[in-house]
């Protein structure tokens, strides 16, 4: 596993204008939050429990996030878990609508503001980087 301090610097290397900074603060929220939204609505049986795919999907990011750096492992934990009841109270259609507007929000800090293509395009571990990278912004962990 590749060390969180050099993630960190190649995602940061992607979003270096002020503008774009603001687009991804606001997007990767809502794309995380109706992520989990669209997915507790998605059953699975998993050696005959039924759990949802928000919960796989939470439980695949936390061991990799914990990899990366078990404190900010922990707080994407209650992070995660707030989203998981706050996407799920959220209409449906509504969470498909505000994921769109997310990913919308990222590639408009792309093309508008940093002219330069997503991360996930060259490293596809930074569709969770991203996530751990706004969160070190508001709870700063690693320096």
């Amino acid at each position: 596993m590749q060390d969180i301090r050099a993630l960190f610097a190649d995602y940061a290397a992607y979003h270096q204008t002020k503008g774009n900074k603001w687009f991804h603060r606001f997007g990767i929220p809502m794309i995380m939050l109706t992520l989990i939204g669209m997915l507790v609505r998605v059953g699975v049986s998993v050696g005959g429990v039924r759990v949802d795919a928000a919960m796989l999907l939470i439980v695949v990011a936390e061991v990799v996030y914990v990899m990366l750096d078990w404190r900010l492992g922990i707080v994407m934990l209650v992070v995660s878990a707030a989203f998981y009841f706050l996407g799920a109270a959220i209409p449906l259609w509504l969470n498909a609508a505000l994921f769109v507007a997310g990913w919308i929000l990222q590639f408009l800090g792309h093309s508008v503001y940093e002219k330069k293509s997503p991360a996930f395009l060259t490293n596809a571990l930074h569709l969770l980087v991203g996530p751990l990278w706004i969160l070190n912004d508001v709870v700063p962990v690693v320096k």
